[in-house]
């Protein structure tokens, strides 16, 4: 059911281990500062979480998203994010339909739900068109397609290609993904120079003309289980460089993902997302929220 206004209503959902808060905004006592946000994700004085997942209106598709970093900031997409809205929106009432769709700051994606005995088993993503393209992305530097550019990274020097699908992304391919330290060259490839609004981060390591692996250091976030947009955007990449075909199974630690990338670099993928638990939250961490 929808929730009634002023009831600090949440859901908590997981799409292969990237798990998010979702809330309709209206149903909040508190305003949903940055703050606020911060104190929600943390995991050891909040639900916990990799961001927040907020409904908003939209006067240019069904429904309107917001996506709120764990740090505060907003993420223009997430590939993840969309799914587990859109069962939430399902699940709980705000709509029956099947196919709809939701407008983000990243653009407007479309919804295909994939329904078993009633129930949600998978959910079809239209994700958006890539570009390699600089001025789009952003990259920093003269208009040009970033492909197989050189940057050096903690005194390290790293093959990058950039792509977009509605938020900015930076692949590494490499041999072995064993060998990489993420904690270490993800948050330095996040916040460089290279690009002016940071970038999500992902080592790859294609293994079939139909399979890819891949890490993930999430803009924002940090290390995470999987992340569609970043499944997205290394299928993109696959292609870019001719290394897979452009139906493949991009493979994350929490799971994997089905992405189709069309010849006009449209993309679509498919993937599950799960409900963890719904409640309200308690009077001490409104008071908490209240008082930022």
């Amino acid at each position: 059911m929808t929730p009634p206004p002023g009831q600090n209503w949440i859901v908590k959902s997981h799409a292969l281990g990237n798990d998010y808060l979702v809330l309709d905004p209206s149903a909040l006592t508190f305003a949903l500062t940055p703050q606020a946000i911060q104190r929600i994700c943390d995991r050891h004085l909040g639900a916990g979480s990799d961001g927040i997942l907020a409904l908003v209106p939209s006067s240019r598709a069904d429904f309107g998203l917001r996506i709120y970093n764990p740090d505060g900031s907003e993420a223009e997409k997430s590939g993840n994010g969309l799914r587990i809205f859109a069962k939430f929106l399902y699940d709980h009432g705000y709509t029956d339909r099947t196919a709809f769709t939701v407008d983000t700051p990243g653009g407007i994606a479309g919804i295909t739900l994939h329904l078993a005995n009633g129930r949600i088993e998978q959910m079809t993503l239209d994700v958006g068109r890539a570009t390699f393209h600089s001025t789009e992305i952003p990259v920093a530097g003269p208009p040009r397609e970033v492909v197989d550019e050189i940057i050096e990274v903690g005194e390290q020097k790293l093959e990058i290609t950039a792509v977009s699908v509605g938020n900015p992304h930076c692949v590494v391919f490499v041999p072995d993904l064993d060998l990489i330290d993420l904690h270490r060259l993800g948050p330095l490839l996040e916040t460089h120079p290279l690009f002016p609004k940071r970038t999500n981060v992902q080592f790859a390591q294609v293994v079939a003309r139909d399979r890819v692996q891949i890490l993930i250091w999430e803009r924002g976030v940090g290390e995470t289980m999987a992340s569609g947009t970043s499944a997205s955007a290394v299928a993109a990449a696959s292609v870019r460089e001719d290394m897979t075909d452009r139906e493949m199974t991009v493979s994350a630690p929490g799971g994997d993902l089905r992405v189709t990338v069309g010849e006009d670099w449209s993309i679509r993928m498919t993937g599950p997302a799960s409900e963890v638990y719904a409640g309200t939250l308690s009077a001490d961490m409104v008071a908490a929220m209240e008082g930022f």
